[in-house]
């Protein structure tokens, strides 16, 4: 199904972004909106119309990710912001084919579009710090050892893999953001969304020792990144990282949130969980030399979470 979904532009640069309706595609969709691009969104997922006008999406095809629904709807986009995939460690632990459809096989159904159809696109696409694995020293630059440690990490190395294939032997033009902890108003998966569940049902434990080592980033910040990557994009393949620059502990991030929500403080039963690492956190200084900057610190954006959670159930 498809719909078109007027918005007014300001340029005649156009923008598919795959994953869409996801949390991190429809910021953004919304990025790019804001630049005066036309946005279309292809993938899984309905809109209204209000809530299609407040992220900018001018044209949505509900479909699956293949090169016969790019043919049919991708049309000669500047920029294909690739955001459809898989986005849980948990998930590919339980279902790792899968993760691998969502995340390597739509990756090579785009690239190989471009290839064929649309060789003036460039792919900007959002890769995972998941590649890394349990990093030996921090900060984590962009030419530390890659060992992922779970399906997801893997197959999001596949995608990268791909990624560079194609820029090399195809002249593809494509930049890599390798995120770490997104999050942000309207995620509804992951720490900050189950810690709130669990305050809710009147717990406060968690899982691991607290002292878990995470680079948080919140999603508008994220986006703007995406978009510069793609502004950057070309046959070299450029690669950076997508995070804060400074790493916080799990004990403390749930601690700010907590409080906010006006709850008790967080306790832990060092126990980790399959897959998970124990430290991440980004060196930025490629992103940074592309003139972007996170916006939104960590303290801020968990309260902004909590008030968010607070207010949907009201």
């Amino acid at each position: 199904m498809s719909s078109d979904l007027h918005v007014n532009n300001k340029t005649n640069k156009t923008v598919l972004v795959t994953g869409a309706h996801g949390f991190l595609g429809r910021h953004v969709a919304r990025s790019f909106a804001r630049d005066g691009w036309t946005v279309t969104g292809l993938g899984h997922g309905t809109w209204d119309r209000a809530t299609a006008d407040a992220y900018g999406i001018t044209f949505w095809h509900s479909a699956d990710v293949t090169l016969d629904t790019l043919v049919t709807y991708a049309g000669k986009p500047d920029v294909i912001a690739h955001c459809a995939g898989s986005g849980s460690v948990g998930f590919s632990v339980e279902q790792p084919h899968q993760d691998f459809v969502r995340t390597v096989a739509n990756t090579a159904a785009v690239l190989e579009y471009v290839r064929l159809h649309s060789r003036h696109t460039v792919v900007a696409y959002p890769s995972s710090a998941a590649v890394y694995g349990n990093a030996v020293r921090l900060p984590i630059r962009e030419d530390a050892l890659l060992a992922p440690a779970s399906p997801y990490g893997v197959h999001k190395l596949m995608a990268e893999q791909l990624c560079r294939s194609y820029a090399i032997h195809s002249r593809v033009a494509v930049a890599i953001v390798r995120y770490f902890s997104i999050y942000g108003e309207g995620l509804q998966k992951q720490l900050l969304w189950d810690a709130c569940a669990k305050v809710g049902r009147g717990e406060s434990s968690f899982f691991g020792t607290g002292e878990e080592l995470r680079d948080w980033v919140h999603v508008e910040d994220a986006a703007t990144l995406l978009k510069t990557a793609a502004l950057n994009a070309t046959p070299a393949c450029p690669i950076v990282n997508g995070g804060s620059g400074s790493g916080v502990m799990v004990r403390d991030i749930l601690g700010e949130l907590l409080r906010a929500l006006g709850d008790a403080t967080p306790t832990f039963n060092g126990t980790p969980r399959p897959g998970d690492p124990k430290g991440y956190e980004a060196d930025i200084a490629a992103a940074t030399a592309w003139g972007w900057a996170p916006t939104i610190a960590w303290r801020d954006g968990v309260r902004r979470y909590a008030t968010w959670y607070a207010g949907r159930k009201r």
